[in-house]
């Protein structure tokens, strides 16, 4: 398991630009961002900026749809309803609160604009698999112990 320190500087290595929100124009008006609450889900659910609609976990990790769904386990399908219908999908609860649960333990331990690059970076913690593949394989667990390691300040 890598050290506090170790994690913490992977991860600022592996943070890009693409993980940053694009800069607003000088000269032109955004449009506020709403939010939508969704029944089950943690958090804002969904944030409206203009036309546009994604769900608050998706905006702050800054990932695609097709990534974000290998992240909870679920269709992009599944996702683009609810984003489109602001509707709750009972196959989208559990794993989106359980990452959910994960990306805050996780931002005590890490830099948040780091965490999207993080998820699809492969990881010596993890025997190179990328935290992505880790929940893909079912083994979300492996997440959870490291992040109690670096809270606690236990060695692996």
């Amino acid at each position: 398991m890598t050290t506090k320190t170790q994690f913490r500087n992977q991860a600022k290595s592996k943070s890009s630009t693409s993980d940053k929100k694009p800069t607003k124009r000088i000269g032109t008006k955004s449009p506020p961002i709403q939010s939508t609450s969704i029944p089950g889900l943690k958090g804002k659910g969904l944030l409206r900026l203009g036309d546009e609609a994604r769900l608050e976990l998706r905006d702050r990790l800054n990932m695609a749809r097709p990534i974000f769904s290998r992240v909870v386990n679920v269709s992009e399908r599944t996702i683009a309803k609810v984003e489109a219908d602001s509707q709750t999908a009972t196959k989208l609860q559990r794993p989106y609160n359980e990452v959910y649960r994960l990306l805050e333990a996780l931002d005590d331990v890490i830099d948040a604009n780091s965490l999207g690059s993080w998820f699809q970076s492969p990881n010596e913690a993890f025997e190179g698999l990328k935290p992505l593949e880790v929940i893909e394989r079912g083994e979300i667990d492996r997440l959870w112990a490291m992040v109690f390691e670096l809270q606690s300040g236990m060695p692996g």
